[in-house]
C-alpha cells in the first residue's frame, strides 16, 4: 500500500500503508515479552521433564536465548523500516 501510494502520488493510500505497518510493529513490540517468557518456560520444562539434565543446560540456554533475540532483531528492523516509511512520506509531501 505504501509503495503504491508513493508511486502514484496517492497520499491517502501511502498513509494507510504506514498505519497498517504501524499496527504490525505494535504487535511485534507487544509480543517480545511473550517470546522471552516462552524461552524461560521451555528451559524450566526441559529440566523438569528430564529431557536435558542440569549440566547440559549451558548450550540449551544459548540456543533459546538466541532464538528469542531473533524476535528482538526483527522488531528493531521493523521499527527502522517504519521510520523510513514515515521519512519518505514526509519528504514526498514537502515537495
Amino acid at each position: 500500500m505504501f509503495f503504491l501510494g508513493m508511486a502514484f502520488h496517492l497520499t491517502g493510500l501511502a498513509l494507510l500503508g504506514i498505519v497498517v505497518f504501524s499496527t504490525v510493529v505494535f504487535f511485534q513490540v507487544v509480543n517480545l515479552p511473550v517470546e522471552f517468557n516462552a524461552s524461560s518456560r521451555a528451559k524450566t520444562l526441559l529440566v523438569s521433564e528430564g529431557i536435558v539434565n542440569q549440566y547440559d543446560m549451558g548450550p540449551v540456554n544459548n540456543v533459546l536465548t538466541a532464538a528469542a533475540l531473533t524476535y528482538v532483531a526483527a522488531t528493531l528492523q521493523s521499527i527502522l523500516q517504519l521510520l523510513w516509511f514515515i521519512m519518505q512520506f514526509n519528504n514526498r509531501r514537502d515537495r
